[in-house]
């Protein structure tokens, strides 16, 4: 294997460090050449600069023409610009670097150190942030962000039968929605970086009461979070199983062929529930795990992954519902909130003005969610369209695989319509060589630009940590408060859930929306890396589940079938049983 990847981009001079801290929950595999260059590089990364510009933290000028500095993809691995990131804090009155790399990155010890740069400081910006925060801590919503949801809901309504496009009327249709793609970015970058915010805030408010580990706590339960949609329509139809005496014997049967069982069935429960499930793949299909990779399988080219994590929360009790976990933490929040107002009002107004527009800010954090999920659903549509063209390819024999069609560059697009015979072998290769990368662990920094050679890029699996015993702690940081005492689950695939049982912990690598229903199964949860904007702290917050995130290497440190306990107050996870 060669040392660079085909589409590796250059680092960038002026600002050189990258992290994998979010962007890992992103993109958690190496990105196939056509997502990468056309939906991020010639979509997705154009928004993603102009929302920046129009936050007012940056300046077009700032940025090269043709490659925005704002993230980076070394051997096909999607990174955020760290040093190009933190100039939210720099050039903000009221972040400082340190609060922003805390949201970002916990108490991770490798964050490489803030250096400035003459070119850091822009005073001439500060009454346009300043402008932008004040938006921000007065307002909850943002109407363009809710007509994009209409909007892409009504995409994915509209879709024309695909099988009836040419093949050149599917590259149209795919490439329409790269504008698409960059307006929704652009939508999504500001309340992104505007949900630090809150949590930066709250934890100098706290910290000045002397109770710092209260700052989570007052963004718990927040409601309306579009990412947790998803889980709530589950846990329904998970209902309509136990409900059914016929729907539950199918599903006791295994979920291998449960779909195909399900439509044969003359039950009109299992009707019902065939109905009920083909409606939500309509509304929710575009999620699964690596959803953000247009190659990758989702709810609706795979149901199965759907169906086996219904099969996973049928098993909950009733009360255990979400919206119940939901209401619990929500009522928390509210008395705690006015308990914190009660003892900042003593110490003036400036710090009561900042607790309160913090509350507000919190809603950014809703925002965002939504704004990803209505990416999502445009990707979806990108993704429909080019496997339509790779299996039609495939079976006339100009591909090898219909999976081939994701080795393509978006400048090959053309050619391979009117020569795609030609260019089999190419592909063919080129596809093998990506899947090689999936074997590679990528390092959690890139600093000071320099990118290691994939030759000594490490294979995933041979972390150097060791199984934790009884009476070990493995440290994480705080995500979601309360504690919990369970059987800890390690789970790689959100697609293959196990035996996770009801009240079990979920131990995870890193969580995106398709790991969220799983939360409803369990009793708390703790993932390898994240931080306070992480979707497993939002998502946690939501169900009321006590969380922990940045706990490097749970997932090989503790023991599956360890009883452990999980304290979301402090980041700790003590392990008290092993299994024999």
């Amino acid at each position: 294997m060669a040392d660079r990847w085909i589409t590796d981009r250059a680092p960038s001079k002026r600002w050189p460090h990258y992290t994998r801290a979010n962007a890992g929950e992103v993109l958690s595999v190496s990105a196939s050449p056509l997502s990468q260059q056309f939906c991020w590089e010639n979509g997705i990364l154009l928004g993603w600069r102009d929302g920046y510009v129009r936050g007012g933290n940056y300046t077009l000028d700032e940025f090269t023409d043709g490659e925005p500095e704002v993230c980076g993809f070394f051997a096909g691995y999607f990174y955020i610009n760290l040093a190009n990131v933190r100039m939210q804090a720099v050039r903000s009155p009221l972040l400082t670097v340190e609060q922003l790399d805390l949201a970002f990155f916990g108490d991770h010890p490798e964050v490489p150190p803030y250096e400035a740069h003459p070119l850091d400081e822009r005073p001439e910006m500060a009454e346009g942030v300043l402008a932008h925060l004040g938006w921000v801590m007065t307002n909850t919503s943002i109407p363009e962000v809710d007509a994009e949801k209409v909007m892409t809901i009504a995409l994915r309504q509209a879709r024309p039968d695909l099988s009836t496009l040419s093949d050149a009327g599917l590259l149209t249709r795919a490439r329409m929605f790269q504008p698409l793609l960059r307006k929704l970015f652009d939508s999504h970058t500001p309340p992104s970086s505007d949900s630090a915010i809150a949590p930066g805030i709250l934890g100098a408010v706290c910290a000045a009461l002397g109770e710092p580990e209260t700052a989570m706590k007052l963004i718990a339960g927040i409601g309306d979070v579009d990412s947790a949609e998803p889980s709530y329509r589950m846990w329904d139809l998970s209902r309509s199983v136990n409900a059914s005496s016929d729907v539950s014997k199918e599903f006791n049967a295994g979920v291998a062929g449960l779909l195909g069982r399900l439509q044969a069935s003359s039950s009109a429960d299992a009707k019902k529930f065939v109905a009920d499930f083909a409606q939500f793949i309509v509304e929710f299909g575009s999620r699964g795990p690596n959803e953000w990779e247009i190659s990758a399988d989702t709810w609706e080219t795979k149901p199965e992954y759907a169906l086996a994590v219904i099969d996973r929360i049928r098993l909950q009790s009733d009360a255990e519902s979400p919206k119940i976990r939901n209401a619990r933490k929500a009522e928390e929040r509210k008395a705690l909130t006015e308990d914190i107002r009660a003892k900042v009002k003593p110490l003036g107004e400036e710090l009561a003005g900042q607790l309160e527009g913090a509350l507000v800010a919190s809603s950014q954090m809703a925002i965002r969610e939504r704004t990803k999920t209505n990416i999502i659903r445009a990707l979806h549509e990108v993704r429909m369209a080019f496997r339509e063209l790779g299996r039609r390819r495939a079976a006339e024999g100009s591909l090898k695989d219909p999976h081939h069609v994701f080795a393509l560059l978006d400048s090959e697009l053309d050619q391979f319509l009117f020569e795609g015979a030609s260019m089999q072998d190419t592909l063919a290769a080129r596809h093998a060589q990506w899947q090689e990368l999936q074997l590679l662990e990528p390092p959690f920094f890139i600093k000071n630009g320099v990118v290691p050679p994939l030759s000594e890029y490490k294979k995933k699996g041979q972390s150097n940590a060791t199984k934790a015993g009884v009476g070990d702690v493995v440290q994480g940081v705080p995500g979601c408060t309360g504690q919990y005492v369970g059987r800890a689950r390690v789970i790689l695939d959100p697609t293959e859930p196990g035996d996770l049982e009801p009240g079990d912990v979920l131990i995870a690598p890193n969580t995106d929306p398709a790991w969220t229903p799983l939360f409803m199964s369990c009793g708390a949860v703790v993932v390898n890396v994240g931080a306070a904007i992480s979707h497993a702290i939002i998502v946690s917050r939501e169900l009321g589940l006590p969380c922990v995130v940045s706990a490097t290497d749970a997932t090989v440190r503790i023991p599956d079938g360890a009883l452990i306990e999980v304290n979301g107050d402090t980041g700790a996870v003590t392990i008290l049983e092993v299994p024999a």
